[in-house]
C-alpha cells in the first residue's frame, strides 16, 4: 500500500484524464437520488454523493444478460460480450465491501467467467464519506476498507490522500503523476487521525452485532416474522438495491419458428412468491413470512458463519428504499428486544 496526496483543485484535471484510458462511471444526480452514470461532462460528478439508488453490483452482475446461445442439435456457444475497461469512482467503504462479498460469492469455489471478466476490466477508485441518518456502516464493520480497490481518495479538507492497493492502481497513478506528491508529513498524518475520530463519531445508527447468527437461531419461531409479512408488499425492492443480493434467475428463449434459442440470467428475489416455486406446483416458501426470514437470515446470519462477517454492509438502501419500512435497522432492534416504531 502506497499513499499520496493531491490537491483538491487538481481531481477534475485527473478524472478528465481518466477518460482517455477508459469510460469513466461516477455517481451522479437524478432528481433527489444519485445513480452511476457514465461520465462526459467531469462537472457533473457530485462528489458528495451518498448512497446510489443502485449499487456499483450492476456493472459485474447485469440485470440481464446472455449466459449462451444454443441449437436445437445440441450446439451451443459461449456469447461474445465486449465488456470495455471502465473506471469507477467515488465508491464508498460500504459499496467496496459488497464487491468483497460478491467476489467471495462469484469467484471462490465455482468462478463465474462473466463476473471475472467484469471485475478484471474495472478499475476501482474509492472515495471518503461522512455517513447520514441511515448508514450502519460502523455496525457492520464496513465503514472503512483495506482491499477491493485500486485507488481510494479520502477528504481531508484541503487535499485528498490516495491510497494505492494495487499495480493497477499504481499505473493510474503514475498515469498523471504530476498531480500527485509522495511527500506525507506528520501533520497529514494527524489530519488523517483526527478526520477518522471525527467521521466514526457522525454515525447515528449503531448496533451491537455480537452473537447476532445465534439470535437468529434463537429467534427463528419469532412472531417478528409475521408482523413483518404483515407489512410486506414482497416488491423485491430489498433485493435490487442490497450491494450483496446474488439471486438470479435463468430462462430459455426459443422462438417456434427458429432451431436456435439464448439462455439469459437475469435478477431475481427470493422475495418473490415464486422464487421458491418448483415443477409440480410445490412452494418450500409460498409464506411471506418465511421469505422475510430467508432474506434476514442471509444479511444477518447465514454469510456470517460461514465468512465471519455479515452479508449487509450498512449502506441504508433498505433503509431509504422500502415502502413499508421493513429494512435491516428496524430487524436488528426487534431482534435484539427493542421497541420498534413504524
Amino acid at each position: 500500500m502506497r499513499v499520496f496526496k493531491m490537491r483538491k483543485e487538481d481531481l477534475r484535471e485527473y478524472l478528465e484524464s481518466l477518460k482517455k484510458v477508459g469510460e469513466l462511471w461516477a455517481p451522479v444526480r437524478k432528481g433527489d437520488k444519485f445513480v452511476y452514470d457514465k461520465i462526459d461532462d467531469v462537472d457533473k460528478v457530485e462528489l458528495k454523493a451518498l448512497r446510489t439508488i443502485l449499487p456499483p453490483k450492476k456493472f459485474f452482475i447485469p440485470q440481464r444478460n446472455t449466459v449462451l446461445k444454443y441449437r436445437l442439435n445440441n450446439e451451443y456457444a459461449d456469447p461474445v460480450e465486449e465488456v470495455p475497461f471502465r473506471i469507477l469512482f467515488g465508491l464508498h467503504p460500504c459499496d467496496i465491501n459488497g464487491l468483497l462479498i460478491l467476489d467471495r460469492i462469484y469467484l471462490e469455489r465455482f468462478p463465474d467467467p462473466l463476473y471475472k471478466k467484469r471485475r478484471e476490466n474495472t478499475a476501482i477508485i474509492g472515495l471518503s464519506c461522512v455517513p447520514d441518518e441511515k448508514c450502519l456502516g460502523k455496525s457492520t464493520n464496513t465503514h472503512y476498507v483495506e482491499e477491493g480497490f485500486d485507488i481510494a481518495l479520502t477528504d481531508l479538507d484541503d487535499k485528498y490522500l490516495v491510497w494505492v492497493s494495487s499495480s493497477l492502481g499504481d499505473d493510474l497513478v503514475r498515469y498523471r503523476i504530476d498531480l500527485f506528491d509522495e511527500n506525507i508529513t506528520e501533520d497529514d498524518m494527524k489530519q488523517y487521525v483526527s478526520w477518522r475520530n471525527w467521521r466514526d463519531s457522525q454515525y447515528k445508527l449503531y448496533y451491537d452485532l455480537t452473537g447476532m447468527p445465534d439470535i437468529m437461531v434463537l429467534s427463528w419461531d419469532s412472531p417478528l416474522w409475521e408482523e413483518l409479512a404483515d407489512d410486506c408488499l414482497s416488491c423485491g425492492m430489498c433485493s435490487m438495491v442490497c450491494p450483496t443480493c446474488p439471486c438470479y434467475n435463468v430462462k430459455d428463449i426459443t422462438e417456434l419458428s427458429s432451431d436456435e434459442g439464448e439462455r439469459i440470467r437475469y435478477w431475481d428475489s427470493c422475495m418473490y412468491r415464486e422464487f421458491a416455486l418448483v415443477a409440480g406446483g410445490h412452494n418450500f416458501r409460498e409464506a411471506r413470512a418465511e421469505r422475510i426470514k430467508l432474506w434476514y437470515t442471509h444479511k444477518l446470519k447465514s454469510f456470517g458463519h460461514e465468512f465471519g462477517k455479515p452479508a449487509c454492509v450498512g449502506c441504508g438502501r433498505c433503509i431509504d428504499t422500502c415502502p413499508a419500512d421493513i429494512n435491516v435497522a428496524r430487524v436488528i432492534k426487534a431482534l435484539k428486544g427493542e421497541e420498534v416504531k413504524v
